[in-house]
């Protein structure tokens, strides 16, 4: 049975730095794995998506530069996503996403593409 869990979420003031986690359980090998978030009020947005076996990186333009995503070096299904520089519109809850349906796994993939999702981390910045 496959899981997605992530955690690390939390509140913090703008210009701080917070680091997710996301354990992909259950599957052979680490699969296409992608962060998202959603604001109330707002449609769920993908923010990074790495390739399996350490494969490319993609970021959404509003996070480049102070987001990372990676991947554990000892447990590869563990995708981490860096969080620097936040800001106040970085407000949301962050989701881990993992297994891409019918398409690469690349820049342009969106919610509908992953199959499997974490329960979501809050993530809130404060001015």
């Amino acid at each position: 049975q496959v899981r997605v869990v992530e955690s690390g979420g939390g509140s913090v003031q703008a210009g701080g730095s917070l680091r997710l986690s996301c354990t992909a359980s259950g599957y052979t090998n680490r699969p296409c794995m992608g962060w998202f978030r959603q604001a109330p009020g707002k449609e769920r947005e993908w923010i990074a998506i790495i390739q399996p076996r350490g494969g490319s990186i993609y970021y959404v333009d509003s996070v480049k530069g102070r987001f990372g995503i990676s991947q554990d070096n000892a447990n590869k299904k563990i995708v981490y996503l860096q969080m620097n520089n936040l800001k106040p519109e970085d407000t949301a809850t962050y989701y881990c996403a993992a297994y891409i349906l019918g398409r690469r796994c690349e820049l342009g993939a969106g919610p509908r593409d992953f199959r499997d999702w974490g329960q979501g981390t809050q993530v809130t910045v404060s001015s």
